[in-house]
């Protein structure tokens, strides 16, 4: 008896870690995209969030009208990345021609306001919409452990999309472009590169990468205008542990974070789970204020 119940305790607790590791991946897909707008166009995007929500709207919306469900959820994903890079050609060049701490301040009020004003249309507009992907198959046993299908196919498209991002990043010319002009951007401007063109480009994947993680989410849950904010913060907490300013990093945070966050809620119950996340932050601004695994893109 004593070896099924620690058989039995070990398999939920690896069904946990699973779990805890698929979710990590949607975390590290909606805090990359903020973490290389941040890195290269020096702004704390607080409407990051909202990106993901608009994402999710327009899709549910194009769905409905009677669109290919492909093709609304693609034309939601580049909506997200359009946005993105308005904001960026828009109302934020001027706060780029200011400097040091006015230029954050600046930036983070800008970026508050539009988070507010995007969260108040779509609430508005579309009261009681939600985005959601349904799978075919609900469970999935694999070895003996069952999975719910949804969050397989929410971290596989996650796990793919920071796959082809890194590829990306780091074997095109590009790619390489921009991974210069986030560690150096005035060496950057003397090799040639156009730094404003790669900090728009970052901009317009850094929208992508929202809209990725409202399909992912989509398909794991649900989206709904309202929920914004709480994306925005899961977003700073990944990207604060990782390193704000560390692609690499996010994406290694925002695992580690999904496995506490699964270990949290499964021993001590979902509402704690927030909370310790917070003091994890907490601890790693007290003691390594640049983030764990900050030093790379």
């Amino acid at each position: 008896m004593t070896f099924d119940v620690t058989s039995l305790v070990l398999t939920d607790l690896l069904e946990v870690l699973i779990d805890g590791i698929l979710f990590g991946l949607q975390l590290s897909l909606l805090a990359v995209g903020l973490v290389l707008i941040l890195g290269l166009g020096g702004i704390l995007n607080l409407a990051h969030g909202e990106f993901v929500i608009v994402t999710g709207v327009i899709s549910a919306v194009l769905i409905s009208m009677g669109w290919h469900p492909v093709i609304a959820i693609l034309a939601g994903i580049l909506s997200s990345g359009f946005l993105a890079l308005i904001l960026d050609r828009s109302v934020l060049r001027p706060v780029y021609k200011l400097e040091g701490e006015m230029e954050v301040l600046v930036g983070l009020f800008v970026t508050l306001g539009l988070a507010f004003t995007l969260e108040g249309i779509t609430s508005y507009l579309f009261p009681g919409l939600y985005f959601s992907v349904k799978v075919p198959i609900e469970t999935v046993s694999i070895f003996g452990l069952s999975f719910r299908a949804s969050a397989l196919v929410s971290g596989l498209i996650s796990f793919l999309s920071l796959v082809l991002l890194l590829l990306f990043l780091g074997k095109t010319m590009t790619g390489k472009a921009i991974r210069a002009a986030l560690q150096n951007q005035m060496g950057s401007k003397v090799c040639g590169i156009d730094v404003d063109k790669m900090r728009s480009l970052v901009f317009f994947l850094g929208g992508l990468m929202a809209g990725l993680a409202a399909l992912a989410k989509g398909i794991a849950s649900s989206v709904e205008p309202g929920s914004g904010l709480e994306l925005t913060s899961y977003a700073l907490i990944v990207g604060v542990v990782g390193g704000v300013r560390s692609v690499y990093g996010a994406m290694i945070a925002g695992i580690l974070l999904g496995i506490v966050n699964a270990l949290a809620g499964y021993l001590l119950g979902t509402y704690l789970t927030l909370v310790i996340l917070l003091v994890i932050v907490v601890a790693v601004i007290i003691y390594r204020p640049s983030g764990l695994f900050a030093g790379g893109v």
